[in-house]
């Protein structure tokens, strides 16, 4: 069996060309929640965005592609509450930044729980598992970058193994919160929790 193309046929140049995908993406997110990857077809979608058909395939080639595309919308905004907020964690003393990243990850996975559900059962399908990757990858960068200017309040010397574990922390507990307890999320008890766990293994 051929795979599925998953890149779009061309991307948008023009503004109106980008409300026409974003209309997309958001119906095809609508889908995916409301009848699950296995279910949800072009067709569907296209009607749920109300664009033709033909105006769909312009831009994406199959059902993959859209999930894809999704993939990498979503990831972007997640990247993007990190990443706007943690110069200010970068100037904080440990307890207030550790406290602060894990509001952070908690904060960006609430962007939108039930489709990031969705997404994490469905990308190992479409090849874009790596998408999520990068994100944890990025994390770790900046807490790497932190610890070695606070190396002296830490108990771990392997600076780059320590932001590892951190962020595996961090990322294991928010993501199992996002797939089973998203209420969770927005629970200051849980984050709260979480800090300790940080705190604990960087500081005893």
């Amino acid at each position: 069996m051929a795979k599925a193309r998953t890149a779009p046929r061309k991307l948008p140049t023009q503004a109106r060309s980008r409300v026409t995908i974003d209309v997309i993406l958001t119906a095809t997110a609508r889908i995916l929640q409301r009848d699950g990857f296995d279910r949800a077809s072009t067709n569907r979608i296209a009607e749920a965005a109300g664009v033709s058909i033909g105006s769909l395939y312009q831009y994406f080639p199959s059902k993959e592609a859209l999930v894809a595309a999704l993939v990498e919308r979503h990831m972007e905004q997640m990247s993007r509450v990190l990443v706007e907020e943690m110069d200010a964690v970068a100037r904080a003393p440990l307890g207030t930044a550790v406290r602060r990243m894990v509001e952070l990850m908690l904060r960006a996975h609430a962007v939108d729980p039930r489709l990031h559900k969705v997404l994490i059962e469905q990308v190992p399908r479409i090849g874009r598992l790596e998408r999520v990757h990068q994100v944890e990858a990025h994390m770790a960068k900046l807490v790497r970058a932190y610890f070695e200017a606070h190396r002296h309040e830490l108990r771990p010397k392997n600076l780059e193994l320590a932001a590892f574990v951190v962020v595996q922390i961090v990322e294991s507990l928010t993501h199992a919160a996002t797939l089973h307890h998203p209420e969770r999320l927005a629970d200051g008890h849980l984050a709260d929790e979480i800090t300790t766990v940080v705190l604990r293994y960087l500081q005893d």
